[in-house]
């Protein structure tokens, strides 16, 4: 089996380069998609508020999680939607199937936020 041309790298320089990579997509998506804005704005005020409410800890971390995993599903979300796109400009079933199931993600995943806002600013300890 052939080696990939972009898979040379090793050790320290291929975590140097993933690093790189990793923070491309984290500004690729900032400058490109507004809903990874309104996420990443409602997590910066949500892990800020967890911060400050007199919350438990496991209810801070489960809270700050939730936050987090948001901005991951956005990311992924957006990379689908980017790949769709780069195949093709044109409607198609799958295409929009593909789109609606990254957005399903991010909606279960807000529901998932607001469920355990919910039981952190319940928790008795």
């Amino acid at each position: 089996m052939a080696e990939h041309p972009f898979k040379g790298k090793t050790g320290l320089q291929r975590v140097i380069n993933a690093l790189g990579y990793s923070l491309d997509g984290i500004r690729a998506c900032w400058k490109n998609e507004a809903a990874f804005r309104q996420v990443a704005l409602l997590a910066c005020i949500g892990i800020a508020a967890a911060a400050f409410v007199a919350l438990p800890a496991w209810a801070r971390a489960v809270v700050t999680a939730s936050h987090l995993l948001t901005l991951i599903v956005e990311l992924l979300n957006s990379a689908v939607e980017a790949a769709v796109d780069h195949t093709s400009l044109e409607r198609h079933p799958l295409a929009k199937r593909a789109k609606d199931l990254g957005s399903a993600a991010q909606l279960i995943c807000l529901i998932n936020l607001a469920l355990m806002w919910g039981l952190a600013l319940t928790a008795k300890g």
